[in-house]
């Protein structure tokens, strides 16, 4: 059995004031950087063979919080990436929501069906993200690794290993460096965990976080 966690990367500046991020670079902030080191410390006891990120900083710097405690490298793929969110990117959610009124409801209410204005769709994130997916399990057969990528990435293969289409995007939640495991084995998957957040406990005393 071939055994993958997948994680989304630490809160940044942009996470905190609600800005569409996308392809758009930036760097983990003090919180983002404590729940880093509380993932890290999580996998301890936990036996890791590979560690692949998103190019982006934002994920790379979580990745590797828990790759040196491991003594592995941190391998990039093109295909954990953010969703390029087009027009959006850079700008606040207030803003997303006055701007793009009809478009953002759209968003809201059947996601599969929105192609952001100078960006992706869901369906170009599953196909890139699952062969990514495909290539972390070609190379790692019985063994284990960690994907370290962003919130729509992982609620997209979340979905895709449950059998689920796009539509039930919003059906899935994922909070900041929250764990998920997927288990591989001769040819189906097992989705065993989704949205573990139990080592951020000292770090975010209000559980309720806003999906975003």
């Amino acid at each position: 059995m071939t055994r993958v966690y997948l994680v989304r990367h630490g809160t940044t500046e942009w996470n905190k004031e609600e800005i569409f991020r996308g392809r758009l670079d930036c760097k983990l902030n003090e919180t983002g950087q404590a729940e880093a080191r509380a993932l890290a410390e999580n996998f301890t006891d936990i036996s890791l063979q590979a560690v692949y990120s998103s190019p982006l900083s934002r994920a790379v710097e979580t990745a590797q919080a828990v790759a040196q405690a491991k003594a592995l490298p941190v391998v990039t793929h093109p295909g954990f990436i953010d969703m390029d969110f087009g027009e959006w990117q850079g700008l606040p959610l207030r803003e997303v929501r006055e701007r793009y009124s009809a478009l953002y409801r759209l968003w809201r209410e059947r996601p599969e069906a929105v192609h952001f204005p100078g960006g992706e769709n869901l369906t170009q994130v599953r196909a890139r993200a699952w062969e990514g997916l495909q290539k972390v399990l070609r190379d790692n057969p019985e063994r284990n690794a960690l994907i370290l990528s962003h919130r729509v990435v992982t609620k997209i293969l979340i979905c895709a290993v449950l059998g689920l289409d796009d539509s039930h995007f919003w059906q899935i939640k994922q909070d900041t460096t929250a764990v998920n495991c997927i288990e591989y084995n001769r040819g189906s998957f097992v989705t065993s965990l989704i949205n573990d957040t139990c080592h951020l406990k000292t770090i975010h005393l209000d559980i309720r976080k806003k999906d975003f």
